[in-house]
């Protein structure tokens, strides 16, 4: 069984859109899709640098095109089986209901500008942030984050949690963490996927019957405790309550292993992912794709294992 998977902010990177600008059709894409997004996303991919594209109005628009595009060329002209499952992270799963089938390209692009700017202003109100923290054992990280007033934001993994609120508390956090874990502060202006995101959830609650979802083609895998979403409908209520909710990857790699995966691809800009798969999902085949040059082993990976249940061959990049 085949997964794609879609990271999320955090993993773009100056000048990541470089090397897919060059197939045939890659600018007039972005051009349509810059329209709805309300940025210049082939500027922004190919030239602004690591300060602009960390701008979440920037960064998450330009992760959901460079998505579609990558996933789009692997499938391009090509007689492919489809995956049995998308899913993604954060504003990962946009990309994932775009490649799905759920939301058309533009509609994606409409929904994430209004995202990005709704939580961006959100994280402007006061002074907030995240950290990873990174080991230790779970009942004791999670107690540790509520004991500084702090919210368990993404359980990326067993040994993986990030924890949000306000900058004073993620100091204090960092001064006093769990036992035998690291604290490592990110640098992103927001507390995401925390009560402090209410105001942007209004916004795009506002904003979502705006669009047309479709029930998906192919399984998606959500963020929301692993559920496997098959309405378009039920997509997009959970879309809009996850600004304010915790991303559980977690539950969205157990639900994977469940359904038997046996090879999984992420699409550019790729590695966070699939880096937590080669240690939750040990022993399945692993693929990032981040470059036109990637396409070829890509699509031997489709047709090795669209659609296969039995134990793969060892691959992993």
């Amino acid at each position: 069984m085949l997964a794609i998977v879609c990271p999320g902010q955090g993993a773009q990177k100056p000048g990541f859109l470089n090397p897919w600008r060059e197939l045939p059709g890659a600018e007039e894409a972005l051009a349509a899709m810059s329209a709805p997004a309300g940025i210049d996303l082939l500027r922004h991919g190919t030239e602004s640098d690591a300060d602009t594209i960390r701008d979440t109005a920037v960064a998450q628009p330009l992760l959901v095109a460079v998505g579609i595009i990558a996933a789009s060329s692997l499938y391009q002209d090509q007689d492919l089986p489809a995956p049995e499952a998308f899913a993604g992270h954060s504003v990962g799963e946009l990309t994932a209901a775009a490649l799905g089938g759920v939301l058309s390209n533009e509609d994606a692009m409409r929904l994430v500008a209004v995202r990005s700017q709704a939580m961006a202003k959100a994280a402007a109100a006061e002074p907030t942030s995240m950290a990873a923290v990174v080991g230790g054992t779970r009942e004791d990280v999670l107690a540790t984050i509520e004991r500084h007033g702090l919210h368990a934001a993404n359980l990326n993994s067993a040994a993986q949690v990030v924890a949000a609120g306000s900058a004073e508390q993620i100091a204090a956090l960092a001064e006093d963490g769990p036992v035998k874990a690291r604290v490592i502060p990110l640098p992103v202006a927001g507390a995401f996927h925390t009560p402090y995101m209410a105001g942007a959830r209004e916004e795009l609650a506002a904003f979502a019957p705006s669009l047309s979802p479709q029930d998906p083609t192919v399984p998606l895998i959500s963020n929301a405790g692993g559920e496997v979403i098959s309405s378009g409908a039920r997509y997009l209520e959970l879309i809009v309550d996850q600004v304010a909710s915790p991303v559980d990857w977690e539950a969205c790699m157990a639900a994977l292993r469940r359904r038997g995966v046996t090879a999984m691809i992420e699409v550019a800009p790729a590695g966070t992912l699939t880096g937590l798969a080669k240690r939750e999902l040990k022993g399945i085949a692993l693929m990032n794709l981040n470059t036109p040059d990637d396409l070829d082993a890509a699509r031997t990976l489709v047709r090795e294992h669209a659609g296969i249940t039995a134990a793969p061959t060892a691959q992993e990049n």
